[in-house]
């Protein structure tokens, strides 16, 4: 008798002894498992399926053509493997490719294989099984086609923002527009792009973390975005070559910097969050050296951008981890503006927003760096952590 079963389930039963299976990166895989003999099972462990390309669970494409990329890992030697193309989850196969593992690939194996693809939905089925009968199944879905960019916005899918904003400080002196500013990016997201806004105001180093961490423990879907945004102080100190956010009770003569929020740190912090998708904004003084780059170096540096076709980007977007950030400048002092007209930054990063990303209703990153990027301070885009190459976040209007 088979049944479909749940790792966990199995690993409870103890019937499988799980050992590299725990590794597993999809998020769809399913384990399948022969209970004719019991007595394999005590020593059988579940193959373990890891995706290269594509990673989300939804994709799109244009062209019928598509390339997947998987590796398989299993401590008992490997069977088959089989590459189905369904209609759906429940649907019969449209074709199959088994590959027969050679002698070096029985416990790993990579393998790429170019597909031919019908138009609209096309079920991804992967199934790994080893010499004992154990099996493992995993999914990927991509549609096909130029109509399918129009559902870009009904795809299963929640857009966050974290807004910090400090405008008043124990010991810096106040400032006029991140509070104003913040909640006028706030409004837009909102009403345009339809994000979930956290805002948080003047806020401690202290509330700040723990903000980051209710953010960090959240669980997240494969294609949601998390935009964090921070406006107000900044610094930074040469002799640590490090650039730092000044929270409400910074001291000014700190030398030890304790009482500051170090970028370096922050990065750290963001980079765990376990949203696939994260775009970090900064209006404050030597936003900049956010980029490690840029902190240790002595002099500016510029950066091309080159345009993106639509399609591909937002294949690339559901596919490849994003960590990127856009600053208010480099390593230099950034003007607050003048009070209730926004500051220089915020003002062009509402202009992109209002735009609503042009005829398509999406606004890509180099689409809105393309507002920011005359700015007389040049502002700096970039990358941080684990960013993909190819990765980017994408506001799309409702």
């Amino acid at each position: 008798m088979k049944s479909k079963i749940m790792l966990a389930l199995v690993v409870m039963l103890g019937f499988i002894t799980v050992m590299k299976a725990q590794n597993v990166s999809t998020r769809t895989n399913e384990f399948e498992v022969d209970f004719s003999d019991p007595k394999k099972l005590v020593t059988s462990t579940v193959p373990s399926i890891n995706w290269i390309t594509p990673i989300a669970e939804t994709n799109y494409a244009q062209e019928n053509r598509y390339s997947i990329k998987f590796e398989i890992e299993s401590s008992t030697a490997l069977k088959s493997i089989s590459i189905s193309i369904k209609e759906s989850l429940e649907a019969v196969s449209r074709g199959t490719q088994t590959i027969l593992p050679k002698e070096e690939e029985k416990n790993h194996a990579t393998i790429e294989r170019n597909l031919t693809l019908m138009d609209g939905e096309n079920m991804l089925e992967i199934i790994a099984e080893n010499m004992d009968g154990v099996k493992t199944i995993s999914h990927k879905k991509v549609v096909v086609g130029s109509t399918t960019l129009a559902d870009a916005s009904k795809l299963n899918r929640t857009d966050y923002a974290l807004i910090f904003a400090t405008d008043q400080y124990d010991n810096w002196n106040d400032l006029v527009n991140p509070v104003f500013d913040s909640r006028t990016i706030a409004e837009e997201l909102t009403k345009i792009y339809g994000f979930k806004v956290d805002m948080v105001e003047n806020a401690s180093q202290s509330e700040i973390l723990k903000k980051l961490r209710d953010y960090a423990e959240k669980k997240y879907q494969p294609l949601d975005q998390l935009f964090i945004f921070f406006a107000g102080h900044g610094t930074y100190d040469q002799t640590f070559g490090e650039g730092f956010v000044v929270t409400k009770e910074s001291l000014l003569n700190d030398e030890g910097k304790t009482s500051y929020l170090s970028h370096n740190r922050l990065r750290s912090i963001i980079n765990n969050i376990p949203a696939e998708h994260i775009f970090l904004g900064m209006d404050v003084c030597f936003g900049g050296t956010f980029d490690q780059a840029l902190a240790s170096s002595r002099g500016g540096e510029e950066e091309v951008y080159k345009e993106q076709n639509q399609a591909e980007f937002l294949t690339r977007k559901l596919t490849y981890k994003t960590r990127r950030f856009l600053t208010s400048g480099g390593k230099t002092y950034v003007s607050d503006g003048i009070p209730g007209k926004h500051s220089p930054f915020a003002k062009s990063f509402l202009e992109a927003l209002r735009s609503r990303g042009g005829r398509d209703g999406m606004l890509t990153l180099p689409e809105l760096f393309t507002f920011v990027e005359r700015l007389k301070i040049p502002p700096r885009l970039g990358e941080f952590g684990d960013n993909a190459p190819g990765s980017d976040f994408i506001f799309v209007a409702r």
